[in-house]
């Protein structure tokens, strides 16, 4: 017999919503936060025109705003996350707000630039 928490049969009366429910209660928060961040990581690449098919998407306030929210979160959830998980999450963010201070016409000040409220001010 199906353990209850892992049997996805429908349940009589039961809404498309709920079910959705009952399959996000499984997902381990490492796994939701991680997933977040990898999109958040993505959309600020596009945005910084880092993708080889797409670089007319380039907008540095859209990607400004992605960074920022990126390095909030990652500073916020890295306990929860554990060095293997958090590790590559800081070093894509790095990554993304040195592309940014090469993109910039205008650099920021150092600890001013993208998410540096965050995570310091960020040395190439």
């Amino acid at each position: 017999m199906p353990h209850p928490a892992r049997d996805h049969t429908p349940q009589p009366g039961s809404t498309p919503a709920a079910e959705a429910g009952r399959d996000l209660a499984e997902v381990p928060s490492v796994e939701v936060i991680s997933t977040a961040a990898v999109h958040m990581l993505s959309a600020a690449a596009v945005h910084l025109g880092l993708a080889e098919d797409l670089p007319e998407h380039r907008d540095l306030d859209e990607a400004r705003s992605l960074i920022d929210s990126l390095a909030g979160l990652i500073t916020a959830a890295a306990p929860h996350l554990g060095h293997h998980h958090a590790a590559p999450l800081r070093d894509g963010l790095k990554s993304l707000q040195l592309a940014f201070r090469e993109a910039s016409t205008i650099p920021d000040a150092p600890g001013d630039g993208p998410g540096e409220k965050f995570t310091g001010p960020i040395h190439g």
